[in-house]
């Protein structure tokens, strides 16, 4: 691999690293739940930040990781041959968060989700008569009349 290339890896992956564990951003597990979404709503065709080959690439990045198969295998070249997992395993950590980066905020624009980054309502939200669970309290609240 050209020197070139390594190094916008690892500026990939710097970055990448930098952007997850900013203050305030959604924690890995919130990252981890948005992917199934992620992949549902570029399938519909709702959200265009992304696309199905990238997806695939992602996917095959994951699955060349978990592989037992190996370009330069690690029995023979030692750690040389940890050098093209470490290079797969940082794009793939780089692109994982920067694309559910880009999924979560484009969910908290548009509202939509599952609850996961479509932040909480407000009481400029609530419309008039409406009861709002917060899920704080037990039981269910009732309208008054």
């Amino acid at each position: 691999m050209a020197m070139a290339s390594k190094v916008t890896t690892f500026k990939s992956l710097a970055t990448a690293v930098r952007i997850a564990t900013r203050p305030g951003g959604p924690s890995m597990v919130e990252r981890a739940q948005a992917v199934p979404r992620l992949v549902k709503a570029v399938r519909s065709g709702e959200y265009t930040g992304t696309s199905v080959g990238r997806l695939l690439m992602i996917a095959g990045a994951a699955g060349y990781l978990v592989s037992p198969v190996d370009l330069l295998p690690e029995a023979l070249l030692g750690a040389f041959g940890l050098a093209d997992d470490a290079v797969v395993g940082s794009w793939l950590a780089a692109q994982l968060v920067t694309e559910t980066e880009a999924f979560l905020e484009w969910e908290r624009a548009t509202g939509r989700g599952s609850g996961h980054g479509a932040g909480p309502r407000s009481a400029a939200d609530a419309v008039p008569g409406e009861v709002v669970d917060d899920g704080l309290r037990g039981g269910s609240a009732s309208p008054r009349a």
